[in-house]
């Protein structure tokens, strides 16, 4: 078997704020490698010291530690072979701890061994349970040992590609703050344009512009927060326009030649067995980044929405440079005053909402008989049918859903329920168009269709009729809502599918009321 102990790389651990380890001299690495290789000599044939780590940490994956005081560890190359007994105590201990959710204060390379036996596959029993324990490592200890981000982005990087587990990727890039390595980047823009544009996030597409936005004032001073709100939903209204009016979306065009192969190295810098998963792992990608063309317009749509953020909040100066074409620039510029004009509306009309406990209660009480009477047995029968109630009570409950409801015979009342229960659920509504102007009807007003829920069509509905005010309020006191929260929703699904708000104020957009002329009712 070849010999991979030569590759072995002492962990980078950024001591400088320590000034008694900082005071420690680092011993040559090669001659720590030569130790290392001699001490683990065993009949003429060397022992690679990730096997050792591994053999022993299955010896050790199933022990549990009672608690002991804590015990410094600092290696640069941590392992158990390289702790005293204390220390091997104080780590099983911990280790218990944290295995039950208890993340004591601990030293960093203690932690690293930890990593070291999950990402080897020892102390889970699914690839999902150790993704897991590995994040949840990553959350408790990243504040306190701020080094550890440097290594984690990647690890949890090879973790999800060696075990397959594709749709955790959004969260690692989330956890590292929107970084993934380029190539997986790419991949990762790719599939978002792809799928759904408003995923995107600020710190996820910074990578894609030209300059660094975090070093303006307008960033810096309160803006971060508002172009984290806005940046996302722009881009799903730049790239509809763009597949209304061009064809293609914010993707570029990109053909099969263009596609990439990349071979990453698995778990740098860590203790691992490449004899487990394998020394790297290749995939595919669209060098999408490297597209200049692409680059700009990304820009240009961040520059054009922080200049008309900058205009709402009257903040001087204006970014400055080449700017997106007029037709495009007019749109972004038109969500952007309708999203914040529809936000400080409801920041002045959002009313305050006082919670009666006592009515509160009651209501309660009262629901849960209804759902007594609406939930019939294998026998069938209600619970509401074999409980004892008073005279009055059971008077009283012949009234549901708003109905007088005649007492029946006992042999009668399943099918009274059965009617009652038909009676309170309501039939779906969908959004459809007459036969005659369906194939006017553009592809992405049927992809806003589909989104709609039933109380979403009939508030629409409420809007083109006669009396929206009185029928919107109505239909919220009947869903439970309120008209603003109604017609929030509408809009937010208008932006992921034509691009655009579709609720002005209180109503619907002139530039779009001639789509619901035609509409079935």
């Amino acid at each position: 078997m070849r010999d991979h102990s030569e590759q072995l790389e002492f962990m980078e651990i950024d001591m400088s704020e320590d000034t008694e380890t900082a005071s420690i001299e680092i011993p040559d690495r090669s001659s720590v490698m030569n130790q290392n290789r001699h001490r683990h000599m065993q009949q003429g044939a060397v022992l690679s010291s990730e096997k050792r780590f591994v053999e022993e940490a299955e010896r050790l994956t199933a022990m549990t530690g009672e608690e002991v005081s804590p015990v410094p560890f600092m290696s640069y190359w941590p392992t158990y072979g390289v702790m005293n007994d204390a220390q091997l105590k104080w780590y099983l201990y911990w280790r218990t701890e944290a295995r039950q959710g208890r993340y004591l204060d601990v030293d960093l390379s203690y932690l690293f061994v930890h990593i070291y036996e999950l990402i080897n596959g020892i102390g889970w029993k699914s690839a999902e349970e150790g993704y897991n324990q590995l994040k949840q490592l990553w959350l408790n200890y990243g504040e306190r040992l701020p080094q550890l981000h440097v290594y984690m982005q990647e690890w949890m990087v090879d973790y999800t590609l060696v075990h397959e587990l594709h749709s955790c990727l959004p969260e690692v890039m989330m956890l590292s703050g929107g970084y993934l390595p380029a190539p997986l980047m790419d991949r990762e823009l790719k599939r978002i344009l792809q799928e759904n544009p408003a995923e995107l996030t600020l710190d996820m597409l910074r990578r894609y512009y030209d300059y660094d936005v975090t070093l303006n004032t307008f960033y810096r001073d309160g803006g971060k927060e508002m172009l984290e709100r806005y940046i996302p939903k722009v881009m799903a209204v730049a790239d509809s326009y763009l597949k209304r009016t061009h064809g293609t979306g914010l993707l570029p065009e990109l053909g099969p030649d263009a596609e990439q192969t990349v071979e990453r190295t698995l778990f740098h810098k860590a203790v691992y067995d490449e004899s487990i998963y394998g020394r790297s792992v290749s995939f595919t990608y669209f060098p999408i980044g490297m597209q200049a063309e692409f680059v700009q317009r990304l820009t240009r749509i961040y520059r054009c929405t922080e200049n008309k953020l900058r205009e709402r909040l009257g903040f001087r100066g204006r970014l400055r440079g080449k700017m997106l074409e007029p037709e495009l620039a007019r749109v972004i510029e038109r969500y952007v005053d309708k999203a914040y004009a529809l936000e400080q509306e409801e920041a002045v009309t959002a009313p305050v909402i006082h919670i009666d406990a006592s009515k509160l209660a009651s209501l309660q009480k009262d629901s849960e008989y209804v759902r007594q009477a609406l939930t019939i047995d294998e026998n069938g029968q209600s619970p509401a049918d074999t409980a004892v109630f008073s005279p009055l009570e059971r008077s009283q409950s012949n009234v549901t859903c708003g109905h007088n409801v005649e007492e029946k015979d006992e042999h009668e009342e399943p099918a009274l329920v059965d009617s009652i229960r038909e009676e309170c659920v309501p039939a779906e509504v969908k959004l459809q168009w007459d036969e005659a102007a369906a194939a006017d009807v553009q592809e992405e007003w049927y992809e806003f269709a589909e989104r709609l829920e039933s109380r979403h069509v009939s508030a629409i509905y409420a809007l083109l009729g006669d009396h929206p005010d009185d029928e919107l309020m109505r239909l919220a006191e009947e869903t439970g809502t309120m008209p603003a929260l109604l017609l929030d929703e509408i809009n937010d699904a208008a932006v992921e599918t034509i691009g655009d708000l579709l609720i002005d104020g209180d109503r619907i957009s002139p530039d779009y009321i001639d789509i619901f002329e035609h509409v079935k009712r």
